[in-house]
């Protein structure tokens, strides 16, 4: 597993409960450690818990003081986790997945390969 940085994949989902239609990705972030991972779901929601009617913001509230606990344990032992809020027709998911980022896929300001100099920007013409 040379080379292999572990870590976690942080996805955010909507999805319109009123038209059926299939979630939404919303944002992603990849984290590097457990504490990282959570904190961004953590931002998140208290962000919006100002906006959020009195049952979704129950539902901030209780995960921020009591499931946040259960999810970093869950990420500490490579499970993944979800964190959902359900506001008038919207449900968001939170998704905290344990990940293995690859390093040519994922590339973390090391030094490139040589072949990247065989590439060249494009040139825009006068047409473009």
């Amino acid at each position: 597993m040379k080379g292999l940085a572990r870590g976690y994949w942080c996805q955010c989902w909507t999805e319109d409960l009123t038209e059926g239609n299939r979630p939404t990705l919303l944002a992603s972030f990849d984290a590097y450690s457990a504490p990282q991972a959570d904190r961004w779901v953590a931002m998140a929601l208290r962000t919006i818990s100002p906006a959020l009617d009195p049952d979704a913001s129950d539902e901030a509230w209780t995960w921020l003081y009591e499931g946040r606990i259960r999810t970093r344990r869950a990420l500490l032992s490579a499970e993944p986790c979800t964190v959902t809020i359900t506001q008038a027709g919207t449900r968001v998911t939170w998704t905290i997945r344990p990940v293995l980022f690859l390093p040519l896929a994922y590339r973390q300001g090391v030094e490139l390969p040589a072949c990247v100099e065989d590439f060249q920007p494009h040139t825009p013409h006068a047409t473009d």
